[in-house]
């Protein structure tokens, strides 16, 4: 499944203990690197979604960022009373009230003491399961948002080796009629400059020449690297560095052919190959 390596997803949560939002975005990157935004007080989940990360995904610059609020307004904290504490203080305030014989005990300032009420704290391991069970499905979505693009990608890159295939058929077609003329204009200047050459002579001059401007062995190397995208194409797996490798072989042979043309017809198709492999690797660059 082809991938994109350009995507955004956003995944927001309600729940009782307040709101939080997860947004992921990714532009294209030789390799994966990750950028961790997270509430100071989820810090410690950095390493678990770092590794949730790597674990789906393998290139592009991925940014994520996480929006967390809590809804104090609706939470209804249960009070606690720490009994011992507030015996321990009412006597020492009860013998200093008997020692100075003057005062009174003020209940609420016992209760205001540190540590005689106190309330129960938020339970951030129950928030951050569920937030990290959100980020799952975010990431899910960031995944689909990525195959969608993949599949228009994947699109163009097939209309590219079609016209790559055209390219080829019509050189092959032009080749037996090229190299024809060039053995003609061959024997055409002999007979001008009035030099007769041995018949094996003459047939060793024609084949170095038919070497020279014949790209019938480039032509197959391009078909087979055609095959060889299309194989690609339809692997289950992150296949972008593959397809880059692939361009520049696609390249290669198309410089070759370009410099072995003596004829219009098949410089412009050089060009138009090599415009066509331009084309797919602009699209390669941004496949994961």
């Amino acid at each position: 499944m082809i991938r994109s390596m350009t995507a955004y997803a956003r995944k927001e949560m309600n729940a009782n203990w307040g709101h939080a939002s997860w947004e992921l975005r990714s532009v294209n990157q030789r390799y994966l690197e990750t950028y961790i935004r997270l509430p100071e007080q989820l810090r410690s989940l950095e390493p678990m979604i770092r590794e949730k990360l790597r674990h789906r995904l393998t290139r592009g610059k991925v940014e994520c960022n996480l929006r967390f609020e809590l809804d104090l307004a609706n939470q209804h904290q249960e009070l606690f009373l720490n009994k011992d504490l507030a015996k321990q203080l009412l006597q020492a305030a009860n013998w200093i009230k008997d020692e100075a014989t003057t005062g009174d005990i003020s209940v609420v300032d016992i209760l205001r003491w540190p540590g005689v009420m106190s309330a129960k704290e938020q339970d951030l391991d129950s928030i951050s399961r569920e937030l990290l069970d959100s980020l799952d499905a975010a990431i899910d979505d960031f995944i689909n948002v990525r195959e969608r693009e993949g599949k228009a990608l994947e699109s163009l890159i097939i209309q590219r080796l079609e016209g790559i295939s055209q390219e080829i058929a019509k050189i092959r077609g032009w080749m037996p009629e090229i190299l024809q003329w060039q053995k003609d204009k061959l024997k055409a200047k002999l007979d001008e400059a009035n030099i007769e050459l041995e018949q094996n002579r003459l047939e060793q001059e024609l084949i170095l020449l038919a070497q020279r401007i014949d790209v019938a062995e480039e032509l197959d190397r391009l078909s087979t690297h055609v095959k060889e995208t299309y194989s690609i194409l339809k692997k289950n797996e992150a296949v972008g560095r593959r397809l880059d490798f692939m361009m520049q072989e696609f390249n290669r042979e198309s410089n070759t052919i370009a410099s072995k043309s003596i004829n219009a017809d098949v410089t412009a198709s050089a060009i138009e190959l090599k415009v066509l492999i331009e084309q797919m690797r602009e699209q390669i660059q941004n496949i994961e």
